[in-house]
């Protein structure tokens, strides 16, 4: 695929970013558009490697990720982009996943760790070539609206409008059943809207996208909280099929001494204050969590602390720190990290690279455990007391031993809990009956997507567990079609 020679020939260049400290001043998206001849030319870094990892798209034990899990057919449009046949690479790119212009800015590229050519060189830029096409298929005008030819007659309800639901209700749709998606929230897209900050997905990304699947005939409804607005046993009268795609949202907390003091705050509820008032308002009305002029404290070294960082640059916090739990990450794979699983290495992400340049330094201390939050004669929080741990498994659990001499007390204005989520919210799925699983997901098959009640449906993170968009989206379109075959007998959805 692509030039048999070219990845020897060419090497890998990324698309180029707008430089930290400039991007910093607003919040606006920082890739910039590369000519297409550079992306032609990585793109016939793609190597005729007769079993594309790539777009193998599957997991292994530890939930380490091997190439794309919504099947992307990379090597066909990596070999169509380099000879300039950019509509036909558009086409094979929507085959298998319906929003590319969400995956190609925020997916961290499980696809480009099982690259051929990052066995002994760096990857192909899979991801910003994605990127790419779709927005140059947005440009020229290809992407319009396709509704389908004929209905079906039959009614189906998506909850939840995430990626996971969105894919679910696109698929749906083409089949030519009538879908409504439920929103709780003002603004549909779920996390893609409120919990990646605009920089990363700029809401217009996503409307633009929104009113094509409208103009197909997809019905959103916004505001309305299935279970309280609209009650759950109504779904069963007015539609032929649910599908749950309500995602994982019950937080995971720091049960530690001082953690009822002002200033600590769950990581998503910052991140959606703040998006929100930017899209009402562009902060004016002053509803949101400030980090302007404080000291900042993120705990947990996932991608929602890094939004954290990025958002609170932006409001020019006085100082900033990551506390990261696991110890800091080598350059090179370890023994149990071989190719082609997603590569357990050093990086630096752009909230870290843009906290560099502002402090001076990257802000992550590594194998950090607070112990304790202490607060000021207001009850607020001033400083947080932490030990370094190493992680240690005995009989089978993970332990933290805390390293005798290694208490250290931080100062602290605003701190920011980014360690991830332990399930979905529990109401709707009691109210509904719905069995769970002991992680209190709820208890789908997974290629199967049926829950213990007749015609309804889960995918997503609410089914697997906290996960990425693009296992949302590849969820979502398995449900639906599922969700086709049970209503229509037979599927032509893939």
């Amino acid at each position: 695929m692509g030039k048999p020679t070219g990845f020897m020939e060419y090497t890998r260049e990324a698309p180029p970013k707008k430089s930290p400290l400039e991007r910093v001043k607003n919040w606006q998206e920082f890739q910039i558009i590369m000519p297409e001849e550079k992306v032609q030319a990585q793109g016939a870094r793609c190597m005729d490697c007769a079993v594309p990892f790539c777009q193998t798209g599957t997991t292994m034990e530890g939930s380490e990720e091997i190439g794309c899990p919504v099947y992307n057919l990379i090597p066909e449009w990596n070999d169509l982009v380099y000879r300039g046949k950019w509509k036909q690479a558009l086409e094979r790119l929507h085959k298998t996943n319906n929003f590319p212009e969400f995956t190609g800015r925020v997916c961290p590229a499980p696809c480009e760790g099982s690259c051929t050519v990052a066995l002994n060189d760096d990857p192909v830029t899979i991801k910003s070539i994605e990127y790419h096409i779709v927005e140059k298929g947005f440009k020229e005008g290809w992407i319009q609206p396709s509704p389908p030819k004929k209905r079906t007659g039959k009614k189906v309800a998506v909850i939840g409008s995430g990626p996971a639901g969105l894919a679910a209700a696109a698929q749906l749709n083409k089949a030519g059943h009538t879908v409504t998606v439920f929103e709780k929230d003002d603004r549909i897209g779920g996390l893609l809207t409120y919990g990646i900050p605009d920089v990363k997905l700029s809401y217009h990304v996503i409307e633009r996208r929104l009113h094509l699947l409208e103009e197909e005939g997809v019905t959103f409804v916004t505001n309305t909280e299935i279970g309280s607005d609209y009650p759950s046993d109504k779904l069963n009268k007015e539609f032929d099929a649910v599908i749950l795609c309500t995602g994982s949202q019950v937080h995971r907390d720091v049960p530690a001494e001082g953690r009822g003091l002002d200033g600590i705050h769950y990581a998503m509820d910052f991140l959606r204050a703040n998006t929100k008032s930017l899209l009402d308002s562009q902060h004016e009305d002053g509803d949101y969590i400030s980090a302007k002029g404080k000291d900042v404290i993120v705990i947990g070294g996932g991608d929602t602390g890094v939004d954290c960082i990025t958002t609170s640059l932006r409001h020019e916090c006085n100082s900033l720190i990551q506390f990261d739990i696991h110890p800091e990450k080598g350059t090179e794979r370890g023994e149990d990290n071989p190719w082609p699983l997603y590569p357990q290495v050093y990086t630096q992400e752009e909230g870290h690279k843009e906290a560099q340049a502002v402090f001076g330094d990257d802000p992550r201390a590594y194998k950090v455990m607070t112990k304790k939050f202490v607060g000021d004669e207001n009850g607020n929080v001033k400083e947080l007391h932490t030990v370094e741990v190493d992680t240690v498994y005995e009989n089978g659990k993970k332990v933290r031993k805390e390293i005798p001499g290694t208490e250290k007390v931080w100062k602290a204005d605003l701190v920011f809990l980014a360690i991830g989520f332990t399930g979905p919210e529990q109401e709707l799925l009691e109210q509904m009956k719905i069995e769970t699983d002991g992680r209190s997901n709820v208890a789908a098959e997974y290629g199967k997507y049926r829950t213990n009640q007749e015609g309804v449906f889960a995918a997503g993170d609410n089914r697997r567990g906290q996960s990425l968009v693009v296992w949302a989206i590849h969820e979502g379109r398995e449900a639906a079609r599922e969700c086709d075959k049970y209503l229509m007998g037979s599927t032509h959805l893939v």
